[in-house]
């Protein structure tokens, strides 16, 4: 998960290198086309790689998972602020924590809220440092927000069917093959909706540079870090997985850092000291299985 936030929070420059006529949901279900068929390779190997009938409606859901939170996403980019969706995406890990505990995946315990608190704290610093600095509108709740934050519960929930169809024996025990099914329902899903409010005619103004950066984010970013969260979700429960996120914030941090070294202030030490902290008790003892 330390490779899976890396990734997460590299791509984000990627993505704001691409055009910006382009479609973004059409864009992120090619995306995810993309990255299912780089996991074709590895999912034949596997003796379980078709899913039964009770296993492909929980795929469905995982997929419904990620096109509710890439489309609220994008919707919400136009009608929200960036501080409230990056406040409101700490949330993400104490609500796989909730759902966790109703579905009977997550582990009651003090230990694993403290530490969501925790990396909650600091995310919520590198985001107030970040509005600080830029000068941006501050916190609001609006039908934006709304939206968003029921993305969020989409993003929250993926995670946590995962490791309820684990735990019952339903999905596939390969990591590759449990990501490229969620993939593959979540393209469909994603692009029937960017149908039916993009304009498909503006892919044709996708440049050479623009389909080498999605062929980058859908291998490099989309295939792996799927694939890496799902190995997680064996291992680690739902909130330990998504509470990894909080290092994201981190990551653009430090990218900022080198791009522009004059922002360098002490207004992000706090929320960096939270967040690694938090990160280094989850690596200390977030694991369901023996070490």
């Amino acid at each position: 998960m330390l490779c899976w936030s890396l990734l997460v929070g590299l791509s984000f420059p990627v993505v704001g290198w691409l055009s910006d006529s382009l479609p973004p949901l059409l864009l992120t279900s090619l995306r995810f086309v993309i990255a299912s068929l780089a996991l074709s390779l590895l999912v034949r190997r596997a003796s379980d790689w078709r899913p039964h009938a009770r296993a492909m409606g929980l795929y469905a859901l995982m997929g419904l998972c990620l096109a509710g939170f890439f489309g609220a996403m994008f919707w919400a980019a136009h009608h929200a602020t960036a501080v409230s969706m990056s406040t409101l995406f700490v949330s993400v890990p104490l609500l796989a924590f909730l759902m966790g505990c109703l579905a009977g995946v997550e582990r009651i315990a003090w230990r694993l809220p403290l530490v969501l608190a925790l990396g909650a704290l600091g995310a919520l610093g590198l985001a107030w440092a970040e509005a600080r600095q830029s000068d941006g509108a501050g916190w609001r709740f609006g039908i934006g927000e709304g939206v968003f934050f029921l993305g969020c519960l989409s993003s929250a929930l993926y995670p946590v069917l995962s490791k309820w169809g684990l735990r019952r024996g339903w999905l596939s025990a390969s990591a590759a093959v449990r990501t490229f099914w969620s993939l593959a329902v979540g393209a469909v899903l994603i692009g029937l909706v960017g149908l039916g409010i993009e304009p498909v005619t503006a892919l044709t103004e996708m440049t050479l540079s623009d389909a080498l950066l999605l062929i980058y984010l859908g291998v490099g970013s989309s295939a792996l870090t799927f694939w890496l969260q799902q190995r997680a979700t064996a291992v680690l429960t739902p909130g330990a997985v998504t509470a990894y996120s909080y290092l994201v914030p981190f990551v653009s941090m430090i990218l900022l850092f080198i791009r522009a070294p004059e922002r360098i202030d002490w207004i992000w030490a706090p929320g960096a000291i939270l967040v690694l902290g938090a990160v280094m008790l989850l690596i200390h003892g977030g694991s369901d299985a023996p070490r």
